[in-house]
């Protein structure tokens, strides 16, 4: 990767700063379509834009696989590079992971910063993470990262081709460089299991109350719902992973007390390790009683956002637990496919009609809302009741409640 990186240095600090331009590269493989790259490199633009950079262009190519040498093939590469020359790009950022030497490779054609889609989220984490567990969560995942491109951080070993007197100062000092990262791995490890044991004490201090956790993929409006429905100030921006840090909050309807939380949103090709490294913080997830999965009914790649959650549900071991489906922005899915010159009876029979194909579809309890304007967000609090109710009848069978 880049030549801007110290290995003694623990700062955390982004690698993107304000203001810079980035292009965006990404290939149309074998089984797939255009329509779903474009999908892909919005993702990839709204990530740049969190991160801090503004994007002026996108090159796609249909490949079976990526090249081994640069990602792309070679005419793209060249396509790429005098655009980047002419307008003075800072980085060009890849929608797939690149392997260490793909990302040397073109960093050395394309003498500009060169990032992938792990590298750019990894960078946003460093740039949101607030509490202790989540800063430790993101430096463990950095360095799991950097281990295995080490090699290409180092300027002076440009100089090492080997021969006699040139060959052992460089591998020794690689080899070095790399058993400090490792140690600091383990150490960044105990650390994370020392924070998480001290999370579940408190969450066993809390066993006595039923548990909703809100899931979703990022930027749906988990943290929105979450200050509706808690009237807090959990922070909300339209932004990708606004929410890093598992928020916990006390909520009361009627006289039935439950505990809400918030967790960190998932995407698409998010990095495995970066995975690994935050399954403790979803542990949230996976100790409630209930989930309440929220959808952006007017993201036209919606279904795909439910399996990415659904999938990493399952990696957690909580794909069996109660289920409400919110599917929000109901007053953005109205905009895009509502013509003005249907009558109100005609929309609200598309919206019954949707309704019955969304709850047949995915067999769970099924409400759409609109969490910006209120719509039917009483609707919602009066199924997310019922279904609190349900729980604590099964979790205190012979104690009465009277709420």
């Amino acid at each position: 990767m880049g030549n801007d990186w110290n290995i003694s240095s623990t700062d955390t600090s982004t690698f993107l700063n304000q203001e810079e331009t980035a292009v965006l590269v990404g290939l149309t493989k074998q089984n797939e379509n255009e329509i779903l790259t474009n999908e892909h490199l919005d993702e990839l633009e709204f990530l740049a834009l969190t991160a801090g950079a503004k994007t002026l262009a996108r090159f796609t190519q249909k490949v079976t696989h990526p090249d081994a040498r640069y990602y792309v093939r070679s005419g793209k590469l060249e396509e790429i590079k005098d655009y980047v020359d002419q307008h003075e790009i800072d980085l060009v950022i890849f929608d797939d992971d690149l392997s260490p030497s793909q990302a040397q490779n073109l960093e050395k054609s394309l003498k500009v910063k060169v990032l992938d889609r792990s590298n750019l989220i990894l960078d946003i984490f460093a740039n949101r993470a607030q509490t202790a567990q989540a800063r430790t969560q993101v430096e463990l995942a950095q360095l799991q990262y950097l281990l295995p491109r080490l090699r290409g951080l180092w300027t002076h070993l440009e100089r090492q081709r080997g021969g006699i007197g040139m060959r052992g100062p460089g591998e020794k000092e690689i080899e070095t460089d790399r058993r400090i990262v490792r140690d600091k791995i383990k150490y960044l490890q105990d650390r994370l299991s020392k924070i998480e044991l001290q999370s579940q004490t408190r969450r066993k201090n809390r066993g006595e109350y039923i548990r909703v956790a809100l899931v979703g993929y990022t930027n749906v409006g988990k943290s929105s719902l979450m200050n509706r429905l808690s009237k807090s100030d959990v922070l909300e921006e339209n932004k990708l992973f606004a929410t890093l840090d598992t928020t916990v909050r006390k909520v009361v309807f009627g006289r039935m007390p439950f505990l809400l939380s918030d967790t960190v949103g998932f995407i698409r090709k998010l990095p495995h390790h970066l995975v690994e490294s935050f399954k403790s913080t979803l542990e949230e997830a996976k100790e409630s009683d209930i989930l309440v999965h929220v959808v952006d009914l007017s993201h036209p790649g919606y279904e795909d956002q439910i399996n990415t959650v659904n999938e990493t549900l399952v990696s957690l071991g909580v794909e069996q637990m109660p289920v409400l489906m919110v599917f929000n922005k109901l007053d953005l899915y109205r905009e895009k496919h509502f013509d003005d010159l249907l009558t109100k009876e005609e929309k609200e029979t598309l919206l019954d009609e949707l309704h019955q194909s969304l709850a047949k579809k995915y067999q769970d309890q099924v409400v759409m809302v609109s969490v910006k304007t209120g719509e039917n967000i009483s609707k919602l609090r009066e199924m997310l009741r019922a279904m609190i109710e349900t729980e604590y009848k099964k979790r205190y069978p012979y104690k009465a409640k009277y709420w």
